[in-house]
């Protein structure tokens, strides 16, 4: 007869593999030396302590658990646990901190990635997850049409939507990448969406980099990556700011294809060819020239107005 301890403790084991699990980490040297202040934090070298966070994550993965990783931000800690009433100097302030912060930001699954690519990849997760609550933001602010009543919010999305996919299918067949960036108050807004359009003849031509793209011809914009770069010229077009919009067209056997366009009171305007190829042959900082870019066809933005001639934006 087996004994009932260890029928309990085998248990507990398995259970424990049913669990996930969710880890923050401390990126920079500067929110480490935050975290020193606590007398409960146990580390005291920041090199040290990623490679140990770098053992645990692999450990974990052995025992067949996966594991969300989020960046661990002290000062938004120290306020989070000024608000909820939480000792900050507690091992279990921290990690009930790092669950809730990780359900509502930005989070990366780990899947083996050595830690620096893995701090690159929560990087920019946390740069897009903050652009696109920013953009969300000014959305909202936007408000009602004083004409119409009409949500601008929603009207604006609802054009940017219409008209990335009038991009793409006026491209056509090729692997296309899409820049919108859009200047506002506190912040530089800047989104990216890249997407294959295959060819009829040859349907299966998929980005095995890029696994959100969509190889049907359409593109992902219900991806995170589409549902932010719609945001944010979303919000470009509803507060009728400056800004722009290029896009790259890469086939095989062709040079790549570089068009552009501008915002401009809440539509995109086509750039011409030179005006194309002095926004990307003219260094941003110092306005100097550049040369241009070999194997690269500078070409105007195509023109995107309606087919009934009215823009869509009020």
């Amino acid at each position: 007869m087996a004994h009932p301890t260890r029928n309990t403790t085998a248990l507990r084991h398995a259970l424990r593999r049913e669990v996930p699990a969710t880890l923050g980490v401390l990126a920079d040297e500067q929110d480490f030396a935050a975290m020193r202040r606590y007398p409960s934090f146990p580390f005291d070298d920041h090199p040290a302590y990623l490679r140990a966070t770098e053992r645990l994550l692999r450990t974990l993965a052995a025992d067949g658990i996966h594991t969300t990783v989020t960046l661990f931000d002290p000062e938004d800690y120290a306020a989070y646990c000024a608000d909820t009433g939480l000792d900050p100097d507690s091992r279990t302030s921290r990690t009930r901190y790092t669950a809730e912060s990780a359900a509502r930001g930005a989070r990366v699954p780990y899947t083996g990635q050595p830690m620096g690519r893995l701090l690159a990849l929560l990087v920019d997760a946390a740069v897009r997850h903050t652009t696109r609550a920013y953009a969300t933001l000014l959305l909202d602010e936007a408000g009602p049409c004083a004409d119409c009543g009409q949500d601008i919010g929603r009207a604006a999305l609802d054009q940017a939507a219409d008209t990335v996919l009038r991009i793409l299918h006026l491209a056509g067949p090729g692997r296309h990448q899409l820049v919108c960036s859009v200047p506002a108050a506190d912040e530089h807004l800047l989104a990216a969406l890249r997407t294959d359009t295959p060819h009829p003849d040859h349907p299966e031509t998929a980005d095995p980099d890029h696994p959100d793209t969509a190889p049907t011809g359409s593109a992902p914009l219900d991806s995170a990556e589409g549902t932010e770069f719609l945001t944010v010229l979303a919000a470009g077009i509803a507060r009728t700011t400056p800004g722009g919009l290029v896009l790259r067209t890469s086939t095989p056997g062709h040079p790549d294809r570089l068009r552009g366009w501008r915002l401009d009171h809440g539509r995109l305007v086509p750039l011409t060819e030179a005006e194309v190829f002095d926004a990307y042959c003219t260094d941003a900082r110092t306005g100097e020239p550049l040369p241009p870019e070999p194997g690269v066809e500078y070409r105007p933005g195509f023109d995107l107005t309606p087919d009934d001639g009215h823009p869509t934006h009020h």
